[in-house]
């Protein structure tokens, strides 16, 4: 019986209208369609403070980073729409990562959340570029966390543009990356998974 993987799709920014939102709302349908099950969360609802060491060691990792990291956990692979900032990983995104990467307990179970998982990139930008520099930093950092990247990604550039009424993406050149990164993932994932399976 074929695996059916679990992913986890979220944007790494929180502003109203982002186009890295619109870029993983397509992603999670692209999933859906190639018979994933998927889960759409927000960044939103893991609020968490600056990173900062005597923080944790004075109240221990936050509440949100072990629930993140849970989610993690519990899924086969991750699929992150992630903006640009200075040719660079958006704050948020990396603070996030940085705090998930430090739990390392669930209650009574040890957890290492990012060990062992599959990740795939999307990037979305109004200029040229795409967002595309930001994921070669985002791609280093995930790796860092032992987690396993797919090679290809999907760059959406002119983004104010690049999406129809219904969130679907007008340039048949997108839908046919959205959909090789998508089926990439999922086959990874299944891999992994499938191994892990008793």
């Amino acid at each position: 019986m074929q695996v059916i993987p679990k992913i986890l799709v979220f944007a790494g920014s929180l502003r109203s209208g982002a186009f890295s939102i619109s870029t993983a709302d397509a992603a999670m349908k692209e999933l859906a369609l190639q018979n994933a099950e998927v889960t759409r969360i927000s960044l939103a609802d893991y609020p968490l403070p600056l990173m900062d060491q005597d923080l944790e060691k004075e109240k221990g990792v936050p509440e949100n980073a072990v629930l993140l990291a849970r989610q993690i956990s519990e899924h086969d692979g991750m699929l992150i729409a992630s903006p640009e900032y200075n040719a660079s990983i958006p704050p948020l995104l990396k603070n996030t990562i940085d705090w998930v990467s430090r739990v390392r307990r669930d209650g009574s179970r040890a957890l290492k959340p990012f060990e062992g998982k599959v990740a795939a990139l999307c990037s979305s930008s109004n200029g040229n570029f795409a967002g595309m520099r930001g994921l070669y930093h985002l791609r280093a950092v995930l790796m860092a966390c032992q987690v396993e990247v797919v090679t290809p990604q999907c760059s959406v550039a002119r983004a104010a543009e690049a999406f129809d009424e219904d969130g679907q993406f007008r340039d048949e050149r997108l839908r046919g990356q959205m959909e090789t990164v998508c089926r990439t993932l999922i086959e990874r994932s299944r891999m992994l998974s499938t191994r892990l399976v008793p």
